[in-house]
């Protein structure tokens, strides 16, 4: 498929003035003008929305007001109506409609999509997406379009979960997780189709090594089509490109990894 059907989703925004923001284009380059990301540039201007990644008004339930699209991500936004009149914007999940109505607490919730609660309230099996690294830091793991990890069991302080890399990984008990799988989960169906919608998307063209100058890349150089000349590929920068590990031996995190990603 090369597009999405996006029934009961709003394309524009609904949601108060004051949870979007607009933001400078990078052009992947820092603040000295050199290049420090390749291939970026360009693109549909976006606006920021506000997300609410901590939800940390407890017990008050919120009405699902719309589902919006949102340009900066693969899943879809959810706008909430608050019982105190507040309206903010959360990640939608996928079995969460209009005029549903969500609540996010410290303590046991009913299983149900779109409540947030702490996982060590949640029983085994449980789908649950925007997981905390450090409880009260707020969500930044599992935030993708149809993305879910699965709780597997839960031990003295720790949960251990299935992450959608494959990777089996602890977190402690006291952080929060929102339940079911995440919206949008068509996103891995959709081909691009043509070069154009990247350049959309901001993405500019990736060009080989072999075709460059020696000065520019390992690969450059030579007369006419020839191999690359060395035994391994190798990056821009002379590195080993294939079949390297680049996470960090040392990282205080490795111990709280059980299996690491396929």
């Amino acid at each position: 498929m090369t597009s999405l059907v996006y029934r009961g989703v709003s394309r524009k925004p609904v949601g108060p003035k004051h949870l979007r923001f607009s933001k400078a284009k990078s052009g992947g380059r820092n603040q000295h003008g050199k290049i420090t990301v390749r291939h970026i540039g360009g693109g549909h201007k976006k606006t920021i929305r506000d997300l609410d990644s901590r939800r940390e008004k407890f017990n008050i339930p919120a009405r699902v007001a719309a589902i919006e699209y949102d340009p900066n991500r693969s899943a879809f936004l959810a706008l909430l109506n608050y019982a105190d009149g507040e309206k903010r914007y959360i990640l939608a999940p996928n079995e969460v409609k209009v005029g549903d109505t969500v609540v996010s607490s410290a303590e046991k919730v009913e299983v149900r999509p779109g409540n947030r609660t702490k996982l060590r309230f949640l029983p085994a099996g449980t789908f649950v997406h925007d997981i905390e690294f450090f409880p009260g830091r707020g969500g930044q793991i599992v935030r993708g379009g149809g993305n879910y990890a699965t709780i597997m069991a839960a031990e003295g302080e720790y949960a251990t979960l299935r992450l959608p890399s494959g990777e089996t990984r602890r977190f402690l008990m006291d952080c929060m997780g929102t339940i079911g799988q995440l919206s949008n989960i068509d996103h891995f169906n959709v081909r691009v189709g043509k070069a154009g919608r990247k350049r959309y998307m901001g993405i500019r063209p990736s060009v080989r090594g072999k075709a460059m100058n020696p000065v520019d890349h390992p690969h450059g150089g030579g007369e006419g089509r020839n191999p690359i000349g060395m035994k391994y590929p190798k990056t821009p920068w002379g590195k080993h490109a294939l079949g390297v590990k680049t996470r960090g031996k040392h990282k205080a995190s490795n111990k709280f990894i059980i299996h690491r990603r396929k």
